[in-house]
């Protein structure tokens, strides 16, 4: 694992990843999030993250909600290619009142894992003479593969 640089931007309270690297320093991050049932059915929470623009969840129920907030908030980290500084939870609590503020973890390890490109290498034998007239022909053998494995399994 490659060690990463950190550049803070004190203006907009963001912490930019070193361009290029695709490691956070730490496994684990959180932020505090607001779940709010305001303007949904009751026990639909919406759930935001003051420091993360662009992370929202929702979900029935606050375990639903929060696993929910999770995805939005490790989905907009690697997007984003960015940290994000965390205020204080005091300072949230007191901007949301009556509304549920908690902290939220994001698992990077598991976000990349989730979010790595979804191909795999798979070496394969056939038959001698296919693989030449294949060749001959111009087929793309990994399209091919993918197509009749679409069609046998569906």
């Amino acid at each position: 694992m490659r060690i990463i640089l950190l550049i803070k931007n004190k203006k907009r309270g963001k912490i930019k990843m070193y361009k290029g690297t695709k490691y956070y320093k730490e496994k684990f991050y959180t932020y505090p999030a607001v779940l709010d049932d305001s303007e949904n059915e009751k026990g639909t929470y919406t759930v935001t993250f003051p420091d993360v623009p662009g992370a929202i969840g929702e979900g029935k129920g606050i375990s639903e909600a929060i696993a929910s907030g999770k995805e939005g908030l490790e989905s907009i980290l690697i997007a984003s290619n960015e940290l994000y500084t965390n205020s204080p939870i005091e300072k949230v609590k007191k901007d949301n009142p009556n509304k549920i503020v908690t902290y939220i973890l994001a698992d990077m390890e598991e976000a990349r894992e989730i979010t790595k490109p979804a191909t795999v290498k798979k070496n394969t034998t056939i038959p001698r003479d296919l693989a030449i007239k294949g060749e001959k022909a111009g087929v793309n053998f990994s399209k091919l593969l993918t197509d009749a494995l679409r069609v046998k399994l569906s």
